[in-house]
């Protein structure tokens, strides 16, 4: 088959056994420099760093035009996020005097607010119902806030977080890893960047020209990831507006740095000085270990955002952590049985 033909196999949901356990709305319990510390040493926080490193690790190499399989659930988290863009395109923004912050944004996420449910309820599988309430709340919270019209790396983080209760519950499979960041999140930072540009929101947290990027984070991880080993770019092709423009189709990180440069103005070394900085590293595979030691270290945990980790049952352990070290890493282990996929040595 052809790079970039999709596989959609039959359909799964049946073979997704009952939910055994309860599910509780989750609530937030990161709000200050010791919660961090407890978050840090939980099995939750493992799981989450897990998922992510699984993740980095099921795309290295891969163009976004790489062929995958296409679940059912795969395509039912691609159409609530087609939903969520159609609600952007009827709800325009008003006029107003602030130039920023546009206060249609607040409809929009009411709209989002009164049916999360509903769009959740159509991924979720019936014998899973009871998750429902518990899962949208990620949804919800992966957007931006509503009250400051802002969105950063915390909400970013919910996203993900969203996505691996779905792993957690059984939703999402080990074989759905590559379309989880390729279809699935791919879609997601579209979306977001609609948001961003139609109602002028505010970066959240950002750390301005000393940060890595105002909004995201993951798609550097995971698009430094795709380039390594590639034949001919190197990272200091990313600052390469000509190498940029042929390339940003097939990798996630050059699609963020083209967003980057229609998005603001001026020396790209002036306005994103850490990422000019990056484009001196000699490989990808040293930019991809040293993003995640800088995720885990500082992105989205000390950020404002931070609170938006909530504690639900796929984060249970959280409340149990233990004050001792932090646990090792380990990669998230998927539900059903299924082989675990490594994500390499513990960093």
């Amino acid at each position: 088959m052809a790079e970039g033909e999709r596989q959609s196999p039959p359909d799964s949901s049946e073979d997704i056994p009952p939910a055994t356990q309860n599910f509780i709305i989750p609530k937030k319990e990161i709000h200050t420099v010791p919660d961090m510390g407890k978050w840090k040493r939980s099995q939750a926080y493992a799981d989450y760093i897990g998922f992510i490193l699984t993740l980095n690790e099921g795309v290295k190499g891969k163009k976004l035009t790489f062929e995958y399989k296409v679940s059912e659930a795969i395509e039912k988290l691609v159409a609530l996020l087609n939903t969520l863009d159609r609600w952007i395109d009827e709800i325009p923004p008003v006029d107003q005097p602030s130039r920023f912050g546009n206060k249609a944004y607040r409809t929009w996420y009411a709209k989002l607010d009164e049916e999360a449910e509903n769009l959740v309820a159509t991924v979720v599988p019936t014998c899973l119902a009871a998750a429902v309430p518990e899962v949208a709340v990620y949804l919800k919270e992966s957007v931006g806030n509503s009250t400051r019209i802002d969105y950063g790396t915390g909400h970013e983080a919910a996203f993900a977080a969203f996505l691996c209760c779905l792993c957690k519950i059984g939703v999402l499979r080990v074989d759905d890893q590559i379309a989880i960041v390729f279809k699935v999140f791919n879609r997601y930072l579209e979306v977001m960047r609609k948001l961003q540009k139609t109602y002028r929101m505010e970066p959240a947290g950002s750390q301005g020209v000393w940060g890595l990027d105002d909004f995201q984070f993951l798609p550097f991880i995971w698009g430094s990831s795709q380039l390594i080993d590639h034949p001919f770019l190197e990272p200091r092709h990313f600052v390469d507006e000509k190498a940029v423009n042929e390339n940003h189709k097939d990798y996630m990180f050059l699609e963020c740095i083209l967003f980057i440069t229609e998005m603001k103005t001026g020396p790209f070394a002036e306005h994103s000085n850490q990422l000019w900085n990056i484009s001196a590293v000699p490989s990808w595979s040293k930019v991809n270990q040293g993003l995640i030691r800088m995720y885990k270290a500082e992105t989205p945990w000390t950020m404002e955002p931070r609170s938006l980790f909530l504690t639900g049952n796929p984060w249970s352990s959280f409340q149990r952590a233990t004050e001792a070290s932090s646990l090792p890493l380990r990669v998230l282990t998927w539900p059903l049985d299924l082989p675990c996929p490594r994500a390499g040595p513990p960093l």
